[in-house]
């Protein structure tokens, strides 16, 4: 059986793609330990960002303050990794909430 060849441009172009699509870039002031961060304290909250108690919760489990956890939900809002809820608030699902 003989495998398919992809040309050197081709294969980086491939890689440079998953790497994209298989994350999520931190915001502007935020590292990927904070979206790490921000995946467990949202699993640890059935995933879902509806109260005001819920961001108090992850402002204490994360470390972030209020606006660096608007910024990062907004990325995952963007990107797909996660969607607005009916009654309000959002859902992650991606990474720990996958």
């Amino acid at each position: 059986m003989t495998t398919p060849r992809l040309s050197r441009a081709g294969g980086v172009s491939l890689v440079a793609l998953a790497l994209v699509a298989g994350c999520v870039v931190p915001p502007e002031g935020t590292t990927r330990d904070d979206l790490t961060r921000y995946e467990e304290a949202a699993k640890s909250l059935d995933c879902t960002l509806v109260t005001e108690g819920d961001f108090l919760a992850m402002e204490m489990q994360t470390g972030l303050v209020r606006q660096q956890l608007l910024d990062i939900t907004g990325r995952y809002l963007s990107t797909g990794g996660a969607e607005r809820l009916p009654g309000g608030g959002v859902k992650l699902t991606t990474g720990a909430c996958a």
